[in-house]
């Protein structure tokens, strides 16, 4: 059996697995923003092939496969396919909700992911959550329906789309988390985008329309900084620490968004945003109180 680590070295790799979750929805944060820019001028299948293509470029110059050949070995092979083919189906189902639901909806829906994978992750993983974890997880979910404020109005039909966007999400968190324990995070990370580009590059001839310009490009480039960046954080954190604490870090998204929303958009957040933030914020803070307290020796 493995050694077990020490109460304190256990705590502090999972408060680097922390810092390391916020980073990684920091980029993503980057990655939506840059993807916000170019959809109107390229288009959306063209933004997700881009997005891709640019991370997978990104991920071979620095990993380099070709003096590493054992980067491509993996001991999950089909785990890996259906990793990256969720994470891709998590990304056109949530284009497709958003063709005819308010991004608030969509928004308010994706923020179930930690809610679901902690609960799924107990049963499945037998890394269990307590109440007092939960309990702030519903806390940080209920600050992110103040930041949202969905209508109350009824939701169209094709909600579904975005349900099941998150369902992806979560399998791809989870299986992030299962691959940790038999293949390295540089092998995880090589296979992440490759099923976006399969699906997508066969059609991008046929619908390709726009002249990208170097700004475009740039941009391009750009947003696979961000992504690969942002998956590979990611993956480093799930090795450090259970899917079911890192998850509910998905909050912090929303205060990157509103940041960048401001610098990059102009756009002014409201008293109830900052309301709802200082609530996602004050969650987060007593998660890490609690990892602290838990870990710390008694006398």
């Amino acid at each position: 059996m493995p050694p077990v680590a020490p109460p304190a070295e256990d705590s502090r790799k999972r408060l680097v697995a922390i810092a390391l979750i916020i980073g990684a929805y920091a980029c993503f944060a980057g990655l939506d923003a840059t993807a916000k820019w170019l959809t109107p001028h390229i288009g959306v299948l063209e933004t997700t092939w881009a997005r891709y293509v640019s991370s997978i470029l990104f991920v071979t110059l620095l990993l380099n496969p070709w003096t590493r050949p054992g980067l491509t070995t993996t001991r999950r092979p089909w785990m890996q396919a259906s990793r990256s083919l969720v994470l891709f189906a998590s990304t056109a189902l949530n284009f497709l909700a958003l063709q005819y639901l308010q991004l608030t909806q969509t928004m308010t829906i994706m923020f179930l992911q930690p809610l679901l994978v902690a609960l799924i992750a107990g049963p499945l993983l037998g890394e269990w959550v307590g109440p007092r974890r939960l309990a702030a997880i519903g806390v940080g979910f209920l600050g992110v329906v103040l930041v949202t404020r969905p209508g109350a109005g009824g939701i169209h039909w094709a909600a579904i789309f975005s349900f099941l966007g998150v369902g992806c999400y979560v399998a791809y968190s989870l299986m992030t988390r299962l691959l940790a324990r038999h293949d390295s995070s540089e092998t995880t990370m090589f296979y992440s985008g490759l099923a976006g580009i399969i699906i997508l590059t066969p059609v991008m001839p046929f619908t390709w329309h726009a002249e990208p310009t170097a700004l475009t490009l740039a941009l391009m480039l750009a947003m696979g900084f961000w992504g690969a960046l942002g998956h590979w954080l990611l993956i480093l954190a799930h090795r450090h620490a259970p899917a079911g604490i890192l998850a509910p870090f998905l909050y912090t998204q929303i205060i990157w968004m509103t940041a960048l929303g401001y610098f990059v958009f102009g756009d002014l957040p409201d008293s109830w945003t900052l309301a709802g933030g200082a609530i996602v914020i004050a969650s987060g803070i007593y998660l890490i109180h609690r990892e602290q307290v838990q870990r710390r020796p008694r006398r």
